[in-house]
């Protein structure tokens, strides 16, 4: 039973007392059933060759009491602050002794909470369109859970939680997420010239993959996405600064890339802040290769990134997150 499992684990268990404190006034977690769960998983872009698996998986995770008590508890907790931000879900990751359905639990919650996210859109006006392409990033992540270990599942169900909590959109090539200016970024900014003050609203950049390249004119068009869409949708919150915080601001990659690619094009619409100097050469290898624990001596060189992450790491290097922002 799942919830064996998870007890047996110091910090699934750690995290069930927590869930279990706030109380039993639950949601009534509806599983769609065997017949409409294959298109809401489509309509999501999970992979095709997985549906099946996750449709069996469905009928264990039904007949199990104590898992459909947790869904439950979990889509409560998770749409009770729907939209705000920084009160979504933060799962951990479950042990492997959790199985299949551990590793899948994640999608169940995040299924059974569509209708609230979906009413939280319409609530907003946020277009049919944006709604879909910002919730298919679910199945996006479904592939790299494939990529990386060869079944369905979902490594970062807390990133994926963003999406579904109104917190974070998919305009055009990038990822815009509502977040508030924090302390030390504000303090950084203040350094380079007139700064919002923290807990200023703002929006956090991502770059995700399976989406084509990272062109400057991709990059503008998000961009003009996102000023009307975020001044639409989201009149009470101001938003005159974008922020990223991402590996691929590391100033080493002008060492390797040309000044005319679209990574280095992309670096310079910011202003760099002092970033982390604990090196973490995990996330390159994990987004570049499709898995952080590949060797060194078999990263591949097949393009330009792949060469100036492997090359810098075999004479020695190290990468670093960069962070950098600019005026919207």
């Amino acid at each position: 039973m799942l919830l064996e499992a998870l007890r047996s684990d110091a910090r699934t268990a750690e995290w069930l007392r927590d869930l279990e404190s706030e109380g039993s006034d639950l949601r009534e977690a509806v599983l769609p059933d065997a017949d409409a769960l294959p298109d809401i998983l489509l309509d999501l872009s999970v992979p095709h060759e997985h549906i099946n698996d996750l449709v069996a998986l469905r009928a264990r995770l039904a007949a199990d009491p104590g898992a459909m008590t947790l869904l439950a508890r979990c889509v409560t907790r998770f749409v009770r602050d729907m939209g705000d931000i920084g009160k979504g879900w933060e799962p951990p990751a479950f042990p492997e002794t959790a199985g299949l359905l551990g590793r899948c639990f994640h999608l169940y919650v995040f299924i059974v909470a569509l209708p609230y996210v979906r009413a939280h859109h319409r609530d907003r006006g946020v277009p049919e369109d944006v709604s879909r392409r910002t919730l298919a990033d679910l199945g996006r992540h479904v592939s790299v859970h494939h990529r990386r270990t060869g079944g369905p599942g979902l490594l970062f169900p807390w990133w994926i939680a963003l999406h579904f909590h109104g917190e974070l959109f998919q305009l055009g090539r990038l990822q815009f997420q509502r977040v508030l200016l924090g302390r030390r970024t504000a303090a950084a900014l203040a350094a380079t010239g007139p700064a919002p003050d923290p807990g200023t609203p703002c929006l956090s950049l991502h770059i995700t993959d399976f989406r084509g390249p990272l062109s400057p004119a991709a990059c503008d068009r998000s961009l003009a996405l996102a000023r009307e869409f975020f001044a639409r949708h989201y009149p009470e919150e101001r938003h005159e600064t974008a922020v990223c915080d991402s590996w691929l601001l590391d100033p080493q990659l002008k060492r390797y890339l040309p000044a005319d690619s679209n990574i280095i094009r992309f670096q310079d619409r910011f202003q760099l802040l002092p970033g982390e100097r604990t090196p973490d050469d995990t996330l390159p290898i994990g987004f570049v290769f499709g898995d952080p624990e590949l060797p060194l001596d078999e990263l591949p060189r097949r393009n330009s990134v792949e060469r100036a992450v492997a090359d810098h790491l075999r004479d020695g290097g190290h990468w670093y997150g960069g962070r950098g922002w600019f005026a919207l």
